[in-house]
């Protein structure tokens, strides 16, 4: 499995009676992918999967499913857990609802805190029982739980993990050092939108990025000019899509991502659910105005 490009960790859109919008979900899993999106997220933190129940995150797995398998995407779904046996489980139970062209998005176990040896164990115990590749989703200011180089270098040597949704809050001596030095085999995914140009130009496969929602042709041009070495043209691009980047998380993802989708037309409401609430008008404006100057 080859992991690079721009994935777009899709968003969960709302009715206006509070019940999930699948047609509007198929319509804009097909737009990013239409745009040259590498592939789906479903479930991801910009999906709201803790605020689904297990029905409706059934539903959204489906859809993505479904628009990846008719276009030959990569499809990859977000597992949370926070024990190792749930988590394997969860793992098992996906397998038979997804393509075979799929991998699964597995969080270092929050609030737990197991420690570097633990969340290796972790991954090695999911690893040998998943029916699907893992990609490990490294975001300690959400698990608590920080991973050093070593262990991240671990992770990557186990058979069945293929890559990190690599989420720190920024480029770090961590990442500056897998990206000097990634492992084979290992897609190295930066999750932090506003530094993937940098990440890009150290060389990173790819982002899994919310923002890419907005943009998502412009996301995939940066991708291909760096990989192309025209520095001149990824660099003035990649600045442009960092406004853009933090525009969309002036407030608690999704809710700007979502407000723009809906100023656009694209999903019917612009709502999140509790505890999350809507992005003010200011900040929305903003963004919509940023992802509408891409098109000049």
């Amino acid at each position: 499995m080859e992991l690079k490009g721009i994935h777009v960790p899709l968003v969960t859109p709302f009715a206006a009676d509070g019940s999930l919008a699948l047609d509007a979900l198929e319509k804009l899993a097909h737009e990013v992918l239409d745009a040259g999106a590498a592939g789906l997220v479903a479930l991801g933190t910009t999906g709201e999967p803790a605020a689904l129940t297990a029905e409706e995150r059934d539903a959204v797995v489906d859809v993505a499913a479904a628009a990846c398998a008719s276009r030959g995407a990569l499809l990859t779904v977000g597992v949370q857990g926070g024990d190792t046996r749930t988590t394997a489980a969860s793992l098992a139970a996906l397998a038979a609802r997804v393509p075979s062209a799929s991998a699964a998005l597995v969080t270092v176990p929050a609030f737990v805190r197991p420690g570097e040896a633990g969340t290796v164990a972790h991954f090695r115990a999911l690893a040998a029982s998943s029916p699907l590749p893992l990609v490990v989703y490294h975001i300690p200011y959400r698990t608590g739980q920080e991973l050093s180089t070593a262990a991240l270098r671990e992770l990557a040597a186990i058979e069945g993990v293929v890559g990190v949704k690599y989420a720190t809050g920024g480029l770090d001596r961590t990442a500056a050092e897998l990206l000097a030095d990634t492992p084979d085999g290992f897609a190295f995914l930066t999750g932090e939108d506003a530094f993937l140009a940098p990440m890009l130009a150290l060389g990173a496969a790819g982002g899994i990025l919310a923002s890419a929602h907005l943009a998502t042709a412009r996301f995939v041009e940066l991708a291909q000019a760096w990989e192309a070495g025209d520095v001149e043209r990824a660099r003035a691009l990649g600045h442009r899509l960092t406004a853009l980047a933090l525009s969309a998380f002036t407030a608690p993802n999704p809710a700007v991502t979502k407000g723009v989708l809906h100023a656009q037309g694209r999903i019917p409401t612009p709502d999140v659910r509790l505890p999350l609430l809507p992005a003010g008008p200011g900040e929305v404006a903003a963004a919509l105005a940023l992802a509408n100057g891409l098109d000049h």
